[in-house]
């Protein structure tokens, strides 16, 4: 059987603010963000399976990502735990604290991490994607985490 990479995107809003950098993203501002997630196994060939032929069911993979990603990241303002902002949660529930700097690398870092807990055992993670605006993106592949 062939082996098969499948591929969902996913859009989300979200904010963050980069405490200790020099720059203009020290202060909170936000991102129109664009998730991409790229599956790899074999499509299934038990013909009694609802899904027989699919690696997974990209409404299987959407639901995974909607429920553990972009439930914690949509419109959420991403801070790190020991940010200049703390106490925002007061007054809008929509705060995650993180343990990281939330550049849009380790963003993606944890979005692969929390991914990997929630596929199916027979399908794996090959690549994700983190767009933070129209020309500048993250990527991670699991060939180069080995």
């Amino acid at each position: 059987m062939n082996t098969v990479r499948l591929t969902k995107e996913f859009d989300f809003e979200a904010a963050h603010a980069l405490d200790g950098y020099g720059g203009k993203c020290k202060d909170i501002h936000g991102h129109s963000y664009h998730l991409k997630i790229t599956t790899i196994g074999k499509p299934i060939e038990d013909a009694a399976n609802p899904t027989c032929g699919m690696v997974i069911d990209f409404g299987d993979l959407k639901q995974i990502v909607k429920k553990h990603i972009l439930s914690i990241f949509d419109h959420y303002l991403i801070l790190r735990k020991d940010s200049r902002f703390r106490g925002l949660e007061k007054t809008n529930p929509r705060v995650r604290y993180v343990d990281y700097q939330p550049t849009c690398e380790n963003m993606l870092i944890d979005i692969v991490g929390i991914l990997q807990q929630h596929l199916p055992d027979e399908v794996k993670l090959h690549s994700a994607l983190l767009r933070e605006t129209a020309n500048s993106y993250a990527e991670w592949f699991a060939s180069d985490n080995d």
